[in-house]
C-alpha cells in the first residue's frame, strides 16, 4: 500500500504538534494511539493546508515524520487481520485458560508479588486486559514479608488451574512458601469477592478437574504424576479416594536423554477423551510439549511428542466459539521473561496436532495485536478521582507491602513512599512498587521529590531482578546525589555519582529486548526534558532465583534512619527509547 509523502509528513506533524502544546499534567504516554480511522481521516485535507514546499520546512517535516512514523504504521498494522506471535511479549508464564460463553479468562503466575494471582480477559485470544487478583497476599509470615533475612524470591505462589463449574469460577495454586494448595472461588471473575480455603500438601504443578460423574480431581507432580481425588468441596484431599500415579515417567515419551521431568499438568476433555499436556526438556535439546491421552481419567495414557519448536511449550488447548481450536503456551525469552504464544491446532485420528507443519508460526488468523498499554501495562499520573482504587492492576508490590508506609492522599497527586526501617540493599527493602517491562523495547520514566527524605535515603527507578539495576537520589552526609547503582555481578556496585543541588528529578530507564539485547540504560533529568545517560549499561540476565522477568520498580528505603518519605510525580510507561532526546 502506498500513501503520499505529504500526507505522512502532515500526519507526523500534526501529531509532533499536539504533544508539544499538551499540558504535563493531561499528557499520556506518548503510547497513546491515535483515533482509528483511514489515512484521509488522518492526514489533515491538503486544501487546509499550505503546501509543503519550502526545503526546510520539508526537512524539518521529513525529520518528524522520520520520529513518528513507527507510531503511524502500527496504526495500520492495528487494523490488519493478522495477530502475530508472541501475543504478549511480556512476563506472563504458567498460563491457565478457559471460555465462558465468548469471554476468554487466563490466569498466570506472579510468585513473590502481591496481590497476586492475576486474571486476565480477552474477547479475541491476542489482546488481553488484567481484571483482577484472586488474592492480596498469599500469607503472612517472614519470607513473604521480607522479615528477619527472609525473603520470597522465586517462590510465592506458582503455577494455576482456572475453571468455572456451575457458575463459579475457580483458580488454584500452590506454594512451598506457605506449603499449602490454595484455592480461590468466585461467582463474579470481574468484581469478586474471591474467598480462599486451604489445605495442605502443596500439590506441584497441578491441574484442577471437574469430572462428568460429579468427582473432583487434582493430577499433579513431575516425572510421575499423580492423580488425587478431592472432596466435593475443595477443602482437601478425600480420605479414601482415588490417589496413585497415573502416568510413570512421563518425559520418556520425549526419548532417553530428558534431563527435565515432565510437569506442568494441564488437563482437559473432550469426546469423552482425556487429554494431558506437560512439559519436558531433552538434554541438549529445548522445552517440548509432550501429550497423553486416556479413555478414563484414571488411566491408562499413550503419549507422543506435541511440540518442539522454539521452546515454545507448557500450557493446553482452547477452542473457539466457531470451533477453531490453539495451544496456549510460553516461550523464555531473556530477560523479559516467559512470554505467551497461540500455536493453531487441528485434530487428527483422535489426537491434536500442534502447529504448521509442525512450526510455530509467526501470524495467526486472529484480531491484530494491540498495545499491551494500558492492557497489561500503563502509565501513572498518581491523580485519583473519588471511587477509584488506590493502585489500578498493573501494579503489585515486591512481596506484602506494609500498607501504613505508602500513600496516594497525604500529598495528592503523588505517591509517597515512606521508610518505616533500616535496609542495607534494594532487594531487602518493602513497599518497592513495580510494572512489567515489555519488549520489543520499552521505557519507563518518574520524577522524585526528595524534600523530606533523611540523611541515608536512597529512592528512585529500578529494574527488579536478582542482577538488577537502578538510579535514584540518596542523601549522605549532607550531599544530595543521583547515583547509578548496578548488581549484575551480583553484589551492588555504585557505578556513577553526579552531585544534585536541587530537590526534585526526572528518572528514566529504557529497555532494549530486541533478539534477546536484553540490555537497559539509565538516564536522570533536571527539567523533565533534557535527558542525561548516567552510569554504564545494565546486561540484563534472567535468573532462577529470582524466576521472573525484569520489572520496573519505584523504591524509597532508609540505611540510617527511618521516617522520610519520598514523593514520586508520576510513572510513564513507553513502547519506545528515545535515549537522550
Amino acid at each position: 500500500m502506498k500513501f503520499p509523502m505529504d500526507r505522512l509528513l502532515v500526519a507526523a506533524s500534526r501529531q509532533s504538534a499536539a504533544i508539544a502544546v499538551t499540558p504535563r499534567r493531561m499528557r499520556r504516554s506518548p503510547e497513546t494511539p491515535l483515533r482509528r480511522g483511514s489515512w484521509s481521516q488522518l492526514a489533515i485535507r491538503e486544501s487546509s493546508i499550505l503546501p509543503l514546499t519550502t526545503p526546510g520546512i520539508r526537512f524539518v517535516a521529513f525529520a518528524l515524520m522520520l520520529t513518528f512514523l513507527p507510531t503511524l504504521f502500527a496504526q495500520v498494522d492495528s487494523s490488519g487481520r493478522l495477530a502475530r506471535n508472541p501475543i504478549i511479549h511480556a512476563d506472563v508464564p504458567d498460563m491457565a485458560m478457559i471460555r465462558v460463553g465468548d469471554i476468554y479468562y487466563m490466569s498466570s503466575t506472579t510468585m513473590h508479588l502481591s496481590p497476586g494471582l492475576p486474571i486476565m480477559k480477552s474477547k479475541d485470544l491476542v489482546n488481553w486486559q488484567l481484571i483482577g487478583y484472586a488474592y492480596d497476599t498469599l500469607a503472612d509470615n517472614d519470607a513473604l514479608t521480607l522479615q528477619n533475612g527472609r525473603s520470597a524470591y522465586g517462590a510465592g505462589s506458582w503455577a494455576s488451574s482456572l475453571r468455572h463449574h456451575n457458575g463459579t469460577f475457580y483458580v488454584t495454586t500452590f506454594s512451598s512458601t506457605s506449603g499449602r494448595t490454595h484455592v480461590y472461588r468466585t461467582k463474579d471473575v470481574e468484581k469478586g469477592p474471591w474467598t480462599e480455603n486451604s489445605f495442605r500438601p502443596s500439590l506441584h504443578d497441578h491441574t484442577l478437574f471437574f469430572d462428568d460423574d460429579g468427582r473432583v480431581f487434582m493430577l499433579y507432580g513431575g516425572g510421575n504424576l499423580r492423580l488425587a481425588e478431592l472432596t466435593v468441596d475443595l477443602t482437601g484431599l478425600k480420605a479414601g479416594g482415588f490417589n496413585q500415579v497415573v502416568v510413570t515417567n512421563a518425559s520418556a515419551v520425549a526419548g532417553p536423554n530428558v534431563g527435565l521431568n515432565a510437569e506442568g499438568s494441564q488437563l482437559l476433555k473432550r469426546n469423552g477423551k482425556y487429554y494431558l499436556f506437560n512439559i519436558t526438556w531433552p538434554r541438549g535439546g529445548m522445552r517440548t510439549v509432550i501429550l497423553h491421552r486416556a479413555d478414563k481419567i484414571t488411566g491408562p495414557y499413550e503419549g507422543r511428542v506435541g511440540l518442539q519448536d522454539k521452546g515454545v511449550a507448557q500450557g493446553g488447548l482452547i477452542d473457539t466459539p466457531t470451533g477453531d481450536w490453539y495451544a496456549y503456551l510460553f516461550r523464555d525469552y531473556g530477560a523479559v521473561g516467559r512470554i505467551p504464544y497461540l500455536v493453531p491446532v487441528k485434530w487428527e485420528n483422535g489426537w491434536p496436532v500442534l502447529g504448521v507443519d509442525g512450526k510455530v508460526p509467526d501470524t495467526l488468523n486472529l484480531s491484530a495485536n494491540k498495545s499491551l498499554i494500558p492492557g497489561i501495562v500503563a502509565s501513572d499520573e498518581f491523580e485519583r478521582r473519588a471511587g477509584e482504587p488506590a493502585l489500578p492492576l498493573v501494579w503489585q508490590w515486591n512481596h506484602n507491602p506494609d500498607n501504613k508506609l505508602w500513600s496516594l492522599t497525604q500529598r495528592p497527586g503523588f505517591l509517597r513512599l515512606t521508610t518505616g526501617r533500616v535496609d542495607t540493599d534494594f532487594l531487602k527493602a518493602r513497599n518497592s512498587l513495580t510494572q512489567r517491562t515489555f519488549g520489543p523495547e520499552c521505557s519507563g520514566t518518574t520524577a522524585v521529590d526528595m524534600t523530606h527524605m533523611k540523611d541515608g535515603d536512597f529512592a528512585g527507578l529500578a529494574l527488579l531482578q536478582k542482577q538488577y539495576g537502578l538510579v535514584g537520589v540518596k542523601l549522605d552526609g549532607g550531599t544530595n546525589s543521583i547515583v547509578m547503582v548496578s548488581a549484575k555481578t551480583g553484589t551492588p556496585v555504585e557505578v556513577q555519582s553526579v552531585p544534585l543541588t536541587g530537590k526534585t528529578v526526572s528518572l528514566k530507564a529504557e529497555c532494549d529486548f530486541k533478539d534477546r539485547a536484553d540490555t537497559t540504560r539509565f538516564f536522570y533529568s533536571l527539567d523533565g526534558k533534557s535527558w542525561t545517560p548516567i552510569g554504564s549499561e545494565l546486561k540484563m540476565t534472567y535468573t532462577l532465583p529470582h524466576f521472573m522477568g525484569y520489572r520496573f520498580a519505584l523504591f524509597n528505603y532508609a540505611t540510617k534512619t527511618a521516617g522520610g518519605f519520598a514523593d514520586f510525580d508520576y510513572f510513564r510507561v513507553s513502547a519506545r527509547m528515545t535515549g537522550a532526546n
